[in-house]
C-alpha cells in the first residue's frame, strides 16, 4: 500500500491506496492562514506538522498501515520556509499567494538572466523574491538563515530527516535552471544565497529518503520509502495521467490552473505562462495560473452568508448566457497572463435585478474568463490540448463545468467518483519510488461525464469575455 500526502493551503490531505491504486482510506486536517497585512499570506510550519500527524492518526484508525511501502508528498508551491543552523523555523512561512515582494520581483525580472535561466517571469509569489524581501526588511533573520525549504519539503525533513526537494516544485522558486534540472548558482548568488542552503534534488518518482523509524513505529509501519513527490499541480497531473504531450487538465481549486504536459522545456516568459519540470524524468509542463478560483467563490459565499456548495447547487446543472453583472476575481492580484500583483477584484454591472443567483453566476463566469485568458496565453506558445480533465472542488459543479467548457471552447471531462487530485498523484509517486515503476502506472481515470461547449451559448460567452478583458484594462488603472 501507498500513502499520498498533500499539504494544501486550507488543509493537509492524506490518501491510502492499495497496489491496484484503489483508495482505501482518506483523511483531511484543516489549516488556517494568517493575513497580518494587506497582500500578505502566512502559515506556521508547526501547524503543518500537527495536521500531518492528525491525518496519519486518521489513516491508522481506518486501516492497518503495516503494508505501506511508499509515501509520496505533494504541496502548495512557492512558499518560503526559512530555518537556522539547528533547523528551527525563523519566521512564519510566506505563502504562494503573498504579494509583498512585488517590488523585489520586478527588480529581479528586469535583469534578463532570470528569465533566461529559469525560463519564467519572476512572479511576486515565487520563492526567490520572498528571500530578497527578507534580506531588505528582516536582515537580522536573513543573516541567521541556514536552510531554505519549500512547504512539502519541510514535511519531508520532519518525516525523514533529509533536506531534499524535487524538480517540479523547485522550478517554481526562480532559482532552478529548468532546462538543466538543477539549481542555478548564478541566480542563488543574485539573491545573496548559495547552494549550501538549498536542499538536494531528486526526480519526483525517485526515493528521497526513508520514513524515520520512530514515526514508522508510531503508526505500525515497517520500512517505508519516501518519494521526491511533486508540487500540487504536477502531482495532480500524475493523478489524472497527464504525463504526455497533448494531455492536460483544468483545476478549480483555491487557485485555478490550465495545465499541459510537454515533451521538452518550452519557456515563454513573455506570456506569463509557467514552464516547469514535471514530476517524471525528462518531462516538462506548461500552465496558466490564476490566483483565485474557488477562493473567489468562498469569499462571495461569506459575503452573502451561504455555503459555496449551496450557491452552486441553486444554479442547477445547465449554463445560461452571462448576464450584465460581472466579477473580476483578482482578490490578491493575478498571474497569467497579466502578472499584476496590484490589481484587485471588482463586481461591476450591478443593477436592481442583480440578486444572489446573479452574483453567483457572475463569480463562476469571472473565473471562467480568467482561465480563458490563461488558456489563450498557453496556446499562444504553440501548446495545444484537445480536451481537458477537471479536478478540484469546483469541478463538482455541473453548472460551472458547462460554463467553463463553453468559455474555453473545449470539451471537459470529469472523472468517476473518487479522488484523482494531488494526494492521489503523490501516492502514485510513492508507489514508483518503492517499486521502481514508471509513467506506465500514471493512467487516466474513467470518465463519469463529459461537458461539451454549448454552441447556442458560445457567442454570448465570447462577447462577455471580451467585455471582461476590457474591464480589466480599466480596473488596473484604478488599482
Amino acid at each position: 500500500m501507498y500513502i499520498g500526502i498533500d499539504l494544501g493551503t486550507t488543509g493537509v490531505k492524506a490518501l491510502l491506496v492499495d497496489d491496484a491504486q484503489h483508495v482505501v482510506a482518506g483523511v483531511v486536517a484543516p489549516l488556517d492562514m494568517a493575513r497580518p497585512k494587506p497582500g500578505w499570506s502566512e502559515q506556521d510550519p508547526a501547524d503543518w506538522i500537527a495536521a500531518t500527524e492528525a491525518v496519519f492518526d486518521g489513516l491508522a484508525a481506518q486501516a492497518d498501515l503495516s503494508g505501506v511501502a511508499g509515501i509520496g508528498l505533494s504541496g502548495q508551491m512557492h512558499g518560503a520556509v526559512v530555518l537556522d543552523a539547528a533547523d528551527a523555523v525563523l519566521r512564519p512561512a510566506i505563502l504562494w499567494n503573498d504579494t509583498r515582494a512585488h517590488a523585489e520581483a520586478a527588480a529581479m525580472d528586469s535583469d534578463p538572466i532570470w528569465r533566461k535561466v529559469s525560463g519564467n517571469i519572476v512572479f511576486p509569489g515565487f520563492t526567490a523574491p520572498k528571500l530578497a524581501w527578507m534580506k531588505a526588511h528582516e536582515a537580522d533573520l536573513f543573516d541567521r538563515l541556514a536552510r531554505v525549504l519549500l512547504p512539502k519539503d519541510y514535511l519531508r525533513l520532519w518525516l525523514t530527516g533529509e533536506a531534499v526537494s524535487e524538480m517540479s516544485d523547485a522550478a517554481g522558486t526562480s532559482w532552478l535552471d529548468v532546462s538543466m534540472r538543477d539549481w542555478s548558482e548564478d541566480l542563488l548568488a543574485a539573491t545573496g544565497l548559495s547552494r549550501d542552503v538549498m536542499p538536494g534534488l531528486v526526480e519526483g518518482s525517485a526515493r528521497s529518503g526513508d520514513l524515520r523509524r520512530d514515526l514508522a513505529g508510531r503508526w505500525g509501519m515497517g520500512p517505508v520509502a519516501v518519494a521526491g513527490g511533486a508540487g500540487d499541480n504536477a502531482a495532480s497531473a500524475i493523478g489524472v495521467g497527464a504525463v504526455s504531450l497533448g494531455q492536460g487538465f483544468v483545476s478549480l481549486g483555491t487557485s485555478g490552473v490550465v495545465f499541459a504536459a510537454t515533451e521538452a522545456f518550452r519557456p515563454a516568459p513573455a506570456t506569463a505562462v509557467h514552464s516547469f519540470c514535471h514530476a517524471l524524468p525528462g518531462v516538462w509542463h506548461q500552465m496558466g495560473v490564476i490566483l483565485s478560483a474557488t477562493d473567489m467563490l468562498n469569499w462571495y459565499a461569506g459575503l452573502v452568508g451561504a455555503k459555496a456548495t449551496d450557491l452552486t447547487a441553486e444554479l442547477g446543472d445547465r449554463a445560461r448566457a452571462p448576464g450584465r453583472a460581472m466579477v473580476l476575481p483578482y482578490l490578491g492580484g493575478e498571474r497569467t497572463p497579466h502578472n499584476d500583483a496590484r490589481v484587485r477584484a471588482a463586481m461591476i454591472g450591478l443593477d436592481h435585478a442583480t440578486d444572489r443567483l446573479a452574483g453567483t453566476r457572475a463569480v463562476l463566469e469571472g473565473v471562467c474568463f480568467a482561465l480563458k485568458d490563461s488558456l489563450d496565453a498557453l496556446t499562444a506558445t504553440g501548446t495545444e490540448v484537445p480536451r481537458l480533465l477537471a479536478v478540484g472542488g469546483g469541478s463538482m459543479s455541473d453548472y460551472w463545468l458547462g460554463a467553463l467548457a463553453t468559455t474555453l471552447d473545449l470539451p471537459i471531462d470529469r472523472p468517476v467518483g473518487g479522488d484523482f487530485g494531488a494526494a492521489f498523484g503523490a501516492a502514485r509517486l510513492g508507489q514508483m519510488a518503492a517499486t521502481g515503476a514508471g509513467a506506465e502506472i500514471a493512467t487516466a481515470p474513467e470518465i463519469a461525464r463529459s461537458f461539451d461547449p454549448d454552441p447556442n451559448l458560445g457567442a454570448a460567452f465570447a462577447d462577455a469575455h471580451a467585455r471582461y478583458d476590457s474591464a480589466y484594462t480599466a480596473l488596473k488603472d484604478l488599482s
